[in-house]
């Protein structure tokens, strides 16, 4: 017999909650910053939690880059805006709820 989901009450191999919880979460804000010696920074704002680290480590592998998320914002070496946002939405954050700036 599978194992139910205690949030949203389904079997664990089918459960919804990581697509509830991104389609549920404030609005991700992408834009770029210059840094010491003129070099641009990609940050991600709105993200919390374990999204954090996770988002971190795939957005880093799909765009081979380095960075790092610190206090709730993921910060990505490099202009890197459009593609954030549509490995954002490959994800399965919601595109309205992403704005690049």
């Amino acid at each position: 017999m599978p194992e139910i989901c205690d949030i949203c009450g389904l079997p664990k191999d089918i459960c919804a909650c990581d697509t509830i919880e991104k389609q549920t979460t404030q609005r991700l804000k992408i834009y770029t910053v210059s840094k010491k010696f003129k070099k641009l920074v990609t940050i991600v704002d709105g993200l919390k939690g374990e999204e954090l680290s996770s988002t971190t480590k795939f957005l880093k592998h799909k765009l081979a880059c380095g960075g790092s998320h610190k206090e709730g914002v993921v910060e990505l070496q490099g202009n890197h805006k459009d593609k954030v946002k549509a490995h954002l939405i490959e994800m399965g954050y919601p595109a309205e709820a992403i704005s690049v700036v």
